[in-house]
């Protein structure tokens, strides 16, 4: 049973910075993918950027320009740098991994980011 560890939930100013961690364990083998969502009150879940193993990563066009994924292979810990955040980027971020190429995506529990002044 895979097992996450996320960073806690801020508040943050527009135009400030926060990076994301999550943790994932309870597995013997490296996860084939890791990456991030997000959703905001009612809305949908949005696809925020994605890091597999080994490939190069790729993040939402809509988001790139201000948050970057970076990945610990070693340790299956997955980040999220984010940049220059707006209000409209308030929402839970929810981690997830695949464990292999096609499975179903597990998902962490997530955590609220809140950008306001």
């Amino acid at each position: 049973q895979v097992q996450f560890e996320e960073s806690e939930g801020e508040l943050v100013q527009p135009g400030g910075s926060l990076r994301l961690s999550c943790a994932a364990s309870g597995s013997s083998f490296t996860f084939y993918e890791m990456g991030w969502y997000r959703q905001a009150p009612g809305k949908q879940r949005e696809f925020v950027a994605r890091a597999p193993l080994d490939e190069d990563t790729y993040s939402s066009p809509f988001m790139k320009d201000r948050f970057t994924i970076s990945r610990d292979n070693a340790g299956n810990t997955v980040y999220l740098q984010m940049d220059s955040l707006k209000p409209d980027d308030t929402a839970v971020y929810l981690c997830y991994v695949q464990p292999r190429y096609g499975a179903s995506l597990i998902w962490g529990q997530g955590t609220q980011v809140t950008v306001s002044s």
